[in-house]
């Protein structure tokens, strides 16, 4: 697939300059970016649940720990980040067994109505579950490092609880089933989910569905190996199975949740789109950038790591078009590094640059949603630390979904410091809940501990900007790795369990220029900018 040039790549030798600029300051020193725009017209428009967001199964792990997500602090967090979906899955998923413990009638009450404004978990139960989930954590990554996982049964309050929060969170839910229940022949054993289907439309519940994490890795998890023919097979007769309920005939199935293109990988894709391509609404696969458990925090500023993600993307949306041309395509989970994370990278301020690349490029290459692990959960990758306190990355997710539209537009940039790829940016219709139409957002990374100034192109210098900028709250290397990050220079954090703060951008006047913070990520809005693509 043909992809548009949509990110500068800058060598930055001016020195170091703080905050933000609409004019020249010791301009000899800094180097200039010329963009080149097209705002007639969009490349290409995501979905409005593009940024989505996980939690992985392990939190079922043992029940009593789905009660943290009853925390009102986790549910206002989870609130700003609509709309989304909201994935519940991951490698636990094929080991989880639903144990129904109470009698069901069809027609029985909406669970979740009552949750909205009834239920919220007792600050000392929140606490106790808190640190107990702490050391959950440890078991859990053991079990990951031997490879070895056991069965763990659910009930129907896994369930509710799921619902409860997506429904009272404003997110659209996706449920994964267990594929790893398999007959003797190695077809897939449906009866476990058609009991939790029973039980999910006996409480009306609305709500998308998927089979099966990373079957490529069957083998090594649990002896068992699927080949794709099969696996879409499998997928064919789910959606068989959902078109017999009134509920699930026209809800979403996603899959086959593989892992990103890797040898027999590839082959895997192949034959299920082949066997079951018409069964899902959406092909999804899943990419990290790194072994979580040897990786630096050079390779997290590294563009020839982050441009590994155009090769992965191009080669998927190649095999998807083939097969099954016109077929949507998501990333159905990822993040920095695979294996939990990076401790002490994946969740700090350094893990937004992967994370905002990510989401420009994935728009621009043609990835309808990208879902980000965690949200909450086991692991370093997460949105939200074991305090139920945002991590930067969460505030990034906030702001793009405040600030950025779904359609995508062309940008260029030309610099004699192209060659270096230190500087991305990325070019989108603004959020129009927020800006008029017409607006536009210019999507901003600065990779080097220099300052670089962009040249606004005409089209766009005559409007008022208001100004996103994110930066550690320490300056230099040492603040790459802080949990704590800056809007404008104050420090983002959660005004009470139940309040964000305004998250307000600096306004700026019609400028030439703008200036871009070393080690910075930043939204520039173009408010009065008049995109005919935007009207």
């Amino acid at each position: 697939m043909k992809s548009f040039p949509v990110f500068l790549l800058l060598l930055l030798l001016s020195p170091r300059t703080e905050g933000l600029k609409t004019r020249d300051q010791n301009s000899s020193h800094v180097p200039d970016v010329d963009l080149v725009v097209d705002v007639s017209s969009a490349v290409r428009r995501v979905d409005l649940r593009f940024l989505s967001v996980t939690i992985d199964a392990s939190l079922a792990s043992e029940e009593k720990f789905m009660y943290l997500l009853d925390s009102p602090k986790i549910r206002t967090l989870a609130r700003a980040l609509t709309p989304s979906f909201l994935r519940f899955g991951g490698t636990r998923q094929d080991f989880m067994v639903f144990t129904p413990q109470r009698s069901h009638e069809q027609g029985s009450g909406d669970a979740a109505a009552l949750s909205c404004d009834k239920l919220e978990l007792p600050p000392w139960l929140e606490e106790r579950l808190k640190n107990e989930w702490t050391q959950q954590q440890v078991i859990l990554m053991k079990e990951d490092l031997r490879r070895k996982y056991r069965r763990v049964k659910f009930t129907e309050n896994t369930i509710d609880m799921l619902h409860s929060f997506t429904n009272c969170s404003g997110m659209d839910l996706i449920f994964g089933l267990n594929a790893l229940l398999r007959t003797a022949d190695n077809a897939w054993n449906s009866s476990n989910a058609r009991q939790l289907l029973q039980y999910c439309e006996s409480r009306r519940y609305t709500m998308c569905w998927e089979l099966g994490n990373e079957p490529n890795s069957y083998e090594k998890k649990a002896g068992i190996r699927v080949d794709g023919f099969q696996l879409g097979q499998d997928f064919t007769h789910l959606r068989e199975m959902m078109s017999q309920s009134e509920l699930y005939r026209h809800a979403g199935l996603f899959g086959p949740d593989v892992g990103q293109p890797r040898d027999h990988r590839t082959d895997i894709m192949q034959g299920f789109l082949q066997s079951g391509a018409d069964a899902v609404d959406a092909v999804t696969w899943h990419h990290y950038y790194v072994n979580g458990r040897d990786t630096s925090l050079e390779d997290f500023l590294d563009p020839e790591v982050l441009d590994t993600l155009t090769l992965k993307t191009n080669e998927v949306l190649q095999t998807v078009k083939l097969v099954s041309p016109g077929k949507k395509v998501w990333l159905g989970e990822t993040s920095s590094a695979f294996g939990g994370g990076a401790a002490g990278l994946s969740d700090t301020f350094v893990a937004g640059f992967m994370w905002l690349d990510k989401l420009g490029l994935a728009a621009t290459l043609g990835l309808d949603v990208v879902m980000r692990q965690v949200f909450v959960g086991s692991g370093s990758y997460h949105l939200v630390d074991e305090n139920l306190d945002p991590l930067p990355d969460y505030w990034l997710s906030v702001l793009y979904k405040r600030l950025v539209g779904p359609e995508v537009l062309k940008v260029e940039a030309f610099s004699d410091f192209s060659r270096h790829k230190r500087v991305r940016l990325y070019l989108h219709c603004a959020h129009q809940q927020r800006y008029r139409r017409g607006a536009v957002t210019l999507i901003s990374m600065n990779l080097r501990n220099k300052a670089v100034r962009i040249s606004v192109p005409a089209r766009l210098s005559s409007s008022t900007v208001e100004a996103f900028v994110l930066q550690s709250e320490r300056p230099g290397e040492e603040g790459l790795y802080s949990r704590s990050v800056t809007l404008n220079k104050d420090v983002l954090k959660m005004v009470d369990d139940k309040t964000l703060p305004e998250l307000k951008g600096a306004r700026l006047p019609p400028s030439e220029h703008l200036q871009l913070p070393a080690y910075s990520l930043a939204f520039f809005v173009f408010i009065d900018a008049g995109a005919a693509a935007c009207l």
